[in-house]
This record gives C-alpha cells, structure tokens and sequence, in this order.
C-alpha cells in the first residue's frame, strides 16, 4: 500500500466511523423519524453517505459492478437529477423500510467495496479527488445528523438529551468590541491549498470600503434586551418578509427558546437548560440577525468583509453549544456559531460547476439563498476553512445560526 493511498484509506474510514459514532446515542425510533422537511431522519443520512459512494465512484470504476440494493438508488437520492427519480424530500420519515440494521449492512458492504478499490487504484488522481469530495460531503450530513436530531427532539414535550453530560454555566463574557479593518483591494475566494468546494472558486478580486466588525458574536444576554424592548413587534426595524413571519406568529424568539420572563429556557443537544446569558444566541434566522443588526444601529457584514477578516484568524472546533467568548479581539469567528452575511449566495466570476451530475453539488442552488461563514459547535473538526461558503435560505434556524455585528 502506497502512502497516499494508506491516507486517503485511513481518512475514509476515520470519516465513516465517525458518523456511526454520531448515531451511538440515538435509538432506532429516533434514527427513523423526521420532524419537518428541511430535515432529515438519522438512517436517512447513513444511507444517502454511502449512496453518494456507491453511485459516483463504485458504479462507474468497479469491476462488474452490482448495486447492494438497486432500490436504494431512488430512496436515497437527495436532489441529484442526473441521476434519476429520487423519494420525496418531505416522506423520508416514512421509510421504515429498510431498517437501521439493514442500512448498517449497506454501509459495511460498500465501505469494504471502497477500500477495496482504493487499494487496486493507488496512482489515481481523479479517483482520490472524488473520494475527497465524497468525505467532505459526509462531514456536512455529519453536522445536519446534530442539527436534525436537535430539531427533533426539541419537538418531543419530554426534552430529551441527546447526550448525558451537564452543560457547564458561562464565566462573565468579554465586552464587545470594534475592530477596523481598511479594506481596499482583497482577494477573496479559494487560494489553491488543501480541499474547498467548487463554489469557493475561482478566487478573485473585490474592493472593500473601510469596514468594522464586532469583537465577538451577539449573545443570548444582548439578543434578550431585544426581545424585550418589544423587538418583534416594531416593523420598522425587520425586511417585508421577515415582518410577515412575526405577524403571523412564526418568528417571536429564537428557535429553541422555551418560556419567558425569569424562567426562560434554552433547548441544547445536553437538554433543557436555563439560558445561559454569556453564550451567543442561535438558532436565529436571517431576518432576525437583520433586525437585532438594525435596532443597535449595526448591520450584518459582507461574505468578503467577513473573508477578509478572518484571513489570519485561528481556526477553532466547538463542543455541541456554542461557548461564550473567553479572549479579547476578534473572537468567535470559527466554531461557535454560521455567522449570517449580507450578501446573496451568486456564482463567482467565472464560475463554472463541474460535468456531469456531481455538478449538482452547489451551483444549482445560487438563488433565493444568503451566505454564512464561519463553521459552528456542531463542524467536525478540519472541515472548517475562510473561504467555506455555507448557505440557506433566509428564514432557515435549525442551524447553529448567529450574529456578528458590522459597520
């Protein structure tokens, strides 16, 4: 076995296996159930992975290839056309065939077909590219795995954990802060080094004005005073789509907030705790980032603002909540929290997605979306980079989503 080979092994099933370890805590009827459509049941994800495996490596590169299950090319389908029919978005909680067992037999079966074929192709580029691309892609179900299952459970009345262990309480919080940043000529996008999907490409030059970003993300502290001061209920301060969801009911605090006045709670992945004032305040959505940005006088900043900045900025991993601010200067930019951007999510100049339909992956997607940076608590740790381009449509909150505040 070649080193390059040995790694990209190595990497592959250190990646698959973490996402079974994601699943340990979970039993079999929470691995099945699907609380709305934007997410996904747990077996769901364990499956769609190892399709992705299947159909855009084994199928075209094995010898005498046979699918595990040529049903599972429909059921597990996400949105690839190219491929062919794909099950409804909004019914895979119905899938109770087939079971979790029978989805951890596809997984063994095709991980043992791909080490196999790694190991026969040791010298081949294209093949590693994709194995990469395939890995990646499984670390972005690995965090939709913790914020689906969040979704989940939060919609049970019993709050159940997801994990045992006591969210620990916050020690005081830095005060937050300006920093400026001259802006000018920036390159902005991919540099060329390590893994970085295609939609962070190609790399190219903006002109920034002279911009300031807050020191560290709003908090749960902060985000109440403007529950408070009646927030939600002043139409001057929120975008013509976000007013109607607070009109008609959707929008009246962050998502997972429970209660109010003295004896409000927050839902986590360690269950319902009182809320922590010191630690950021997510689970918001784009309008609501606007609003709070709007009513202190603020903005959100730009996806190159936020790039630019962040160019030199340490890359950190979070623990499952997002942590309170612990240091001084520009803090919090990566592992606590999305941090949502003023800018819509458009091509690069000169974009172009791939052949094929693994060009599916991102481009399709350029419309009716807002860019988030940063990665949050629930990023596996090394998926996390500057120029990541996350996105989601602007009413989405069942993301660890957060606030940086701009000017």
């Amino acid at each position: 076995m070649g080193a390059s080979e040995h790694r990209l092994s190595t990497a592959f099933e250190h990646v698959r296996q973490r996402t079974l370890h994601l699943a340990e805590p979970l039993t079999a009827e929470d691995c099945c159930a699907q609380s709305m459509p934007d997410a996904s049941p747990i077996k769901w994800h364990l499956a769609h992975t190892t399709w992705f495996f299947e159909t855009f490596i084994l199928e075209p590169r094995e010898p005498g290839f046979r699918p595990h299950d040529a049903a599972f090319r429909v059921l597990f389908n996400s949105y690839y056309n190219g491929v062919g029919a794909k099950h409804p978005r909004a019914q895979r909680g119905l899938l109770t065939r087939p079971t979790l067992a029978e989805v951890h037999a596809y997984r063994t079966a095709v991980d043992t077909r791909m080490l196999r074929l790694l190991a026969s192709r040791p010298d081949d580029a294209d093949l590693a590219a994709l194995v990469e691309l395939g890995l990646q892609h499984e670390q972005q179900h690995q965090e939709l795995i913790l914020t689906d299952v969040k979704h989940l459970l939060s919609r049970n009345p019993l709050y159940p954990a997801y994990i045992d262990s006591p969210l620990p309480a916050s020690g005081p919080v830095e005060p937050l802060t300006w920093i400026d940043f001259e802006g000018g000529l920036a390159e902005i996008g991919h540099a060329g080094e390590g893994f970085a999907f295609d939609n962070e490409s190609p790399r190219h030059r903006q002109y920034l004005q002279p911009f300031a970003l807050a020191s560290r993300l709003v908090t749960n502290g902060e985000y109440l005073e403007f529950v408070e001061a009646g927030g939600y209920r002043d139409p001057a301060l929120w975008l013509s789509d976000g007013w109607d969801l607070v009109a008609n009911g959707t929008l009246d605090a962050p998502l997972y907030w429970v209660g109010d006045g003295d004896r409000r709670r927050e839902f986590t992945l360690h269950g319902l705790q009182a809320l922590d004032l010191a630690r950021p305040v997510t689970h918001v959505s784009l309008y609501e980032a606007d609003a709070y940005a709007r009513w202190r006088g603020a903005r959100l900043p730009t996806e190159a603002e936020w790039e630019f900045a962040a160019r030199d900025t340490a890359l950190t991993c979070g623990d499952l909540h997002p942590r309170a601010a612990g240091s001084s200067g520009l803090a919090q930019m990566f592992g606590e929290c999305w941090q949502w951007t003023a800018s819509g999510y458009a091509p690069y100049p000169g974009f172009a997605p791939a052949a094929g339909a693994i060009g599916e992956y991102n481009g399709k997607f350029m419309v009716n979306q807002y860019v988030l940076r940063g990665s949050s608590c629930a990023t596996p740790h090394g998926h996390a980079r500057a120029s990541y381009r996350n996105f989601f449509p602007a009413g989405a909150r069942w993301q660890f989503t957060g606030i940086r505040l701009a000017r």
